[in-house]
């Protein structure tokens, strides 16, 4: 079938569901125990559609992301299936209130649904669309804030799945209990494995530097977010005193944000969030951004699309995988001796389970 390969946006439609978690994830602010998620289809005028999936973390965020993606359907109606084009457009729209918070969402997720439209438009995956190679991505396991038997418990699960690094939540009241987790994950895992850590933001600079003081005997591949995401000169403060390498990112809003990060030199590594650095058209500059610099690029959350944007990124590092939203995906993306494999995704890797839509509907 030969499809228009400059089509029209005919409809939008948008659906919230609450997907509870297999396993709570519990982190040093709390314990995550749904998701609620916003997901977006939109239709061109030759029947394609194109999927997304945004996540609010909170159920009181959850109707208002979808009421703001709704509306923004007088804007799409009748324009050509033109991502970039479309991005641009809706920034300037946009520009007074700003597009951060919930409207960054909202951008993502439409963003996000274009592109895979697009890539369905061609019958290829995102990755073909853009000119790249779908190809294995090293992928970690995420550890909760499980203390020192959960946390060595679940890191080896990962292992036993193939899977060679691992991240725990750490943040405990005391640096003798962050070391007696990490050495427990250790001698559970083996020594072959990267360990990553994450404190979610939950430390003062100083706090941070103190603890990293003695960190840095343990091997760790980074340690994330120690202090609040958008303290630059903080996290760049903490970066000149550790051996470490600092990790960044998921809380960073456009290409901006990391733009300041890149100059207060905050980051050894990075990793971006599709969702809140812009959706694909974010992560493209946000790639760019990166090889310039040389920094190595990781993701944070989102593995089916994040996995396909790894493979266009010049200097990828790690897939974060989490499987929290499988029940609502119709083919979750494929890990394989711990590497994720999108060669056989279409679009960008996302559609979705009706059946179990209709459990989940919020």
């Amino acid at each position: 079938m030969k499809l228009d390969l400059t089509p029209k946006i005919s409809d939008l439609r948008v659906r919230a569901v609450r997907v509870p978690m297999q396993h709570p994830h519990q982190t040093a602010s709390g314990t995550v125990m749904e998701s609620p998620l916003v997901l977006t289809d939109i239709t061109t005028e030759d029947g394609v559609v194109g999927h997304s999936m945004v996540f609010t973390y909170t159920v009181a965020a959850l109707k208002p992301t979808a009421d703001l993606i709704h509306n923004l359907v007088p804007l799409l109606k009748g324009e050509m299936l033109a991502p970039v084009e479309i991005e641009q457009k809706l920034s300037r729209r946009f520009c007074l209130l700003g597009t951060q918070g919930l409207v960054g969402i909202a951008l993502s997720a439409i963003d996000m649904a274009l592109w895979d439209a697009l890539a369905r438009s061609h019958e290829v995956s995102l990755v073909r669309l853009l000119g790249g190679a779908a190809k294995p991505v090293p992928a970690y396991g995420s550890v909760g804030y499980d203390g020192v038997a959960g946390s060595a418990k679940h890191a080896e699960t990962w292992v036993k799945q193939g899977f060679t690094g691992v991240k725990a939540k750490i943040g405990y009241p005391t640096v003798t209990e962050d070391v007696a987790v990490i050495r427990a994950i250790r001698k559970a895992v083996g020594s072959s494995v990267a360990i990553m850590v994450d404190y979610n933001q939950c430390l003062t600079p100083s706090q941070a530097i103190q603890r990293l003081r003695i960190l840095d005997e343990e091997g760790l591949t980074w340690v994330e977010e120690p202090t609040l995401a958008h303290d630059y000169a903080g996290h760049a403060a903490i970066a000149d005193a550790a051996k470490t390498p600092i990790q960044c990112g998921e809380n960073w809003w456009g290409t901006q944000d990391m733009q300041h990060a890149i100059n207060a030199g905050a980051s050894d590594f990075m990793m971006p969030d599709v969702m809140k650095i812009g959706g694909a058209t974010g992560w493209l500059r946000a790639a760019s951004l990166a090889y310039a610099r040389k920094i190595h690029i990781s993701s944070h959350l989102w593995p089916e699309i994040s996995a396909q944007l790894l493979c266009l990124t010049p200097t990828a590092h790690w897939l974060e995988y989490a499987d929290w939203w499988n029940p609502v995906i119709a083919e979750p993306l494929p890990i394989v001796k711990g590497m994720a494999n999108p060669a056989d995704a279409s679009g960008t890797g996302v559609a979705w389970d009706e059946k179990s839509l209709q459990r989940f509907a919020a």
